[in-house]
This record gives structure tokens, C-alpha cells and sequence, in this order.
């Protein structure tokens, strides 16, 4: 189990786009009782909502650590956020990243950690190597969320699907797959810096022979139609082995995060082709529904329209953050036999 310094002051530098905040909002979302404020710069036009606060201040509140809750893409450190990261070590806040790069990569940030006798902790390194994956059925049940894009809902997803288990008394983990989940659970693997052979070994190791009642209930990465993840969405897939898969999608997304050019399939598509590469290691993986991302609609938009969806594909179509009877219902088909 990973030990993290807690709690924490949450970083969003110079972010303008919410969706390269999601490691503080998942945060903010998933562990509130961890946060003690946010800290940006001037550029940032992104808030949590939390108190700001510097670093100094933080730390008398009883932060221990800044997180760095920032992932755009690539996972690179800015220049520009240097001097903000050095004035927390100064104020005595260890450091956490989920960034790809090594934090002591920096050597100003390890001279002054150094010097300050703080921590550089990274969260998206593995700490151990990992085996190609064998394909063996194991025991236990297994859930993974995947998504018809990254970064709209799949680590919500599962998140959420878990606490409904344990609240419905059925044993279930969540299994970490992210930055964030990992600083959320204080376990897990970063499995976009899992060299690629090694990524479907290590969904095995993350979900490991349980009781037949057990559930793993793993957060997805990537998307089998996105250009630059599909990569480890495959791997998820073949070496979580699901039982059972969730569709996640946004609505009113029409295109590929970051790439304008590549169309998003349709949900029919989408699902067809997950249950396709997961009957490689599980022929009976099903999909027991979809979650969607309605958090740009209003409330009656919301509901009318997973109405309409659940109707279109014949399966229940819910926003976990919304909860109700929707919600309900695709838990209630995620454990059907």
C-alpha cells in the first residue's frame, strides 16, 4: 500500500482547461477530507473552488504535501511552474506527481528538496517490473469501465460502481489504473508508463485470483479509438479479463480529445468492438450499460436523454454523478448473473 504525505494543497499552475485538471478535481471529487486548499498562477483561470492558499499558509492549515494536480498531455513539468513547486518545498510541503517525468529529473528540485529535507514522490512510476501476461482464467469477478475517448468519466465510473457494490453488501476493490485513482486509493499501477509488452501483465497482477464473489472494479485508461491511447485500453482489456465492461462517454462529444480530425464512434460501435478484444482472454464479457457524462446539461436535459440513450441501445444508460433510479439500475446490471 502506498503512503502518501497527507493532507494536500492541490496545484493547478497555469491550467485554463478543466480536463487537464483532473487529477485536483478527482481529488477534490473523491478524497475532500485530503485537500486543504488549491494553489495557481496568475494565468490559471481553472478553480477547484477550494480555498487558495500559498504554500507557507497551506502548510500551517496542516498541508504535508503539494500534489501536483495538473496532467496535460505528454505529463512534462512546465519551466513556468519551477518557482511555485521550489516555494513549496521551501515551506516545508513534500512534492507528489503524476506527471510521466521524474520530479529529481530537475535538478533544482532536488537540490532544494535536498536541501530542505523534503520528499519527491512519484506517483506514475512503476516500483517494480511486470511479467507478460499469461492469459489464465483466474478467480474472482472482474469490472472494467472503458470509454469512447479518454478523460470523461471512467475513473468516476468505477468509482462510483464500487461504493454502490459495497453498499448493496457485495465485496468489491477498486483497482487503480491512473495518477490519480492511485492518489485516491494509495494504491495501484500507472499503466500508461508500463513498457507496452508488459501492460496486460500487469492488468493481471493489479487483479489477482480472488474469492467468486469478489468483484475488481478497475478504472480504464485511453480508448480503443483514440490515435495515441488505444494502446492501453487493449491491454486493460485483455489482461483484466472483465466479466463485465461499462461504456463511458460524454455528451455532446463528437470528437477525439485533442485531435479534431478523429470522429467518435457511435455507442453501438464502440461497445461491439470492447466486448470484441475482451473475448480474446474472457469470451463472456458483456456490457451491462453506459455511463455518460451529462455534466454539461441541465437536469431535465440530463435525464431526457439517458432515457432516450437506454431506449436506442436496450441497455441502462446512467450518470453516476446523478445517481436515481438510472444509476441504480446499471448497478443491478452490472451484477446480474
Amino acid at each position: 500500500m502506498m503512503q502518501l504525505p497527507q493532507p494536500y494543497l492541490l496545484f493547478l499552475g497555469d491550467v485554463t482547461d478543466e480536463i487537464d485538471a483532473k487529477t485536483a478535481f478527482g481529488l477534490r471529487d473523491w478524497a475532500p477530507e485530503l485537500c486543504v486548499g488549491e494553489f495557481v498562477l496568475p494565468q490559471a483561470t481553472v478553480t477547484t473552488g477550494l480555498p487558495r492558499l500559498m504554500p507557507a499558509a497551506a502548510h500551517q492549515r496542516g498541508a504535508r504535501a503539494l500534489v501536483i494536480g495538473i496532467a496535460p498531455d505528454g505529463g512534462d513539468i512546465a519551466p513556468a511552474w519551477i518557482p511555485a513547486l521550489l516555494s513549496a518545498l521551501e515551506a516545508g510541503l513534500d512534492l507528489v506527481s503524476g506527471m510521466h517525468v521524474r520530479l529529481e529529473e530537475i535538478a533544482l528540485l532536488e537540490d532544494t528538496a535536498r536541501r530542505c529535507g523534503r520528499r519527491l514522490i512519484n506517483v506514475r512510476q512503476p516500483s517494480r517490473s511486470f511479467p507478460v501476461a499469461t492469459g489464465r482464467k483466474r478467480s474472482g469477478r472482474r469490472l472494467l469501465t472503458v470509454g469512447t475517448d479518454c478523460a470523461l468519466g471512467k475513473k468516476y465510473t468505477a468509482l462510483s460502481i464500487a461504493r454502490a457494490f459495497g453498499l448493496r453488501d457485495v465485496a468489491a476493490s477498486f483497482r487503480a489504473t491512473g495518477q490519480t485513482g492511485i492518489m485516491i486509493a494509495g494504491a495501484g499501477i500507472a499503466m500508461d508508463c508500463v513498457v507496452a509488452d508488459f501492460v496486460a501483465g500487469a492488468a493481471e497482477d493489479l487483479s489477482p485470483d480472488a474469492a467468486h464473489d469478489h468483484w475488481d472494479i478497475v478504472e480504464g485508461q485511453g480508448s480503443l479509438f483514440h490515435p495515441a491511447y488505444a494502446g492501453v485500453a487493449l491491454g486493460l482489456l485483455h489482461g483484466t479479463q472483465p466479466d463485465v465492461i461499462v461504456m463511458c462517454h460524454e455528451a455532446g462529444r463528437k470528437c477525439v480529445h485533442g485531435l479534431a480530425g478523429f470522429a467518435l464512434p457511435s455507442l453501438e460501435e464502440a461497445i461491439a468492438l470492447n466486448l470484441h478484444h475482451a473475448r480474446l482472454t474472457n469470451p463472456a464479457a458483456r456490457c451491462a450499460g453506459v455511463s455518460l457524462n451529462t455534466a454539461k446539461l441541465s437536469a431535465e436535459d440530463a435525464y431526457r436523454l439517458l432515457a432516450k440513450r437506454s431506449a436506442d441501445i436496450g441497455l441502462p444508460c446512467a450518470d453516476p454523478m446523478r445517481g436515481g433510479l438510472a444509476f441504480d439500475d446499471l448497478v443491478t446490471a452490472c451484477l446480474q448473473a
